[in-house]
């Protein structure tokens, strides 16, 4: 037998004005970020790099993505054991 559910349903409402004017703004953010990012990159683009700093630069990719599953995982199973109440 499931147990009942006793969680509200959620309404689904459209996107209000202050709603669309956050949207507006963060795309903006974004790709503000973006063009920043692709002009440090071609600014660096001439720029050595030793051995030992492609090392760390694979180090701090990989401990980065380790921790953000990491919190992934704690997310959904919490989620799912009702840690999260």
């Amino acid at each position: 037998m499931s147990e009942p559910d006793d969680k509200p349903p959620v309404k689904s409402t459209p996107l209000g004005v202050a709603g669309w004017i956050a949207l507006v703004v963060l795309v903006g953010f974004l790709g503000v970020s973006i063009l920043y990012a692709i002009h440090a990159w071609t600014a660096l683009s001439n720029v050595p790099m030793s051995g030992m700093g492609w090392f760390f630069l694979a180090l701090g990719v990989i401990v980065t993505f380790a921790v953000g599953a990491g919190l992934m995982f704690l997310v959904f199973y919490s989620s799912r054991h009702d840690y999260d109440r």
